[in-house]
């Protein structure tokens, strides 16, 4: 589905408390995982050994990395919303991030996006977001996000 467009600071601003957009579906593969876990060092085998996990694991399947969840979220917020008339966006940083349940290898995710607070800041304004990671068939997400942006316009 196409991004949600925000017409500028005005119509941000009057999205306070609401959903900005939702991502497309994203397939969560093996090959991703292990790209991931090659990238960052992190091999343990819950998350890349589809043979030991499926025996071992309370899972019953690898699952990915927390961090992997985490990574998506620009790619995935880019397919959300818009913002035109921003000159730049730069991540300032997280508040709080948990990850309430696992992310099975083979599950597909989506992302919600939620503006929770806009405040002005030194040559633009400062947003915090909601970023939440469905699970297609899952009561609870896989990760919850608050980030912190800085716009520039």
């Amino acid at each position: 589905m196409p991004p949600s467009v925000i017409h500028g600071l005005d119509e941000l601003r009057s999205l306070i408390g609401k959903r900005l957009g939702t991502s497309d579906w994203y397939d969560v593969t093996q090959e991703r995982v292990n790209a991931f876990a090659d990238a960052t060092g992190d091999q343990q085998w819950i998350h890349v050994d589809p043979e030991r996990a499926a025996v071992e694991s309370p899972y019953g399947t690898t699952i990915a990395h927390g961090f992997f969840t985490l990574s998506l979220v620009i790619s995935l917020a880019n397919q959300a919303f818009q913002i035109e008339g921003v000159k730049m966006i730069v991540n300032y940083g997280l508040n709080r991030v948990r990850f309430p349940a696992p992310l099975k290898v083979g599950a597909r995710i989506r992302l919600h996006v939620d503006l929770v607070e806009i405040a002005e800041a030194s040559q633009g304004v400062q947003a915090v977001i909601k970023e939440t990671f469905e699970v297609e068939g899952e009561s609870r997400p896989a990760c919850v996000s608050e980030q912190v942006l800085r716009l520039f316009f």
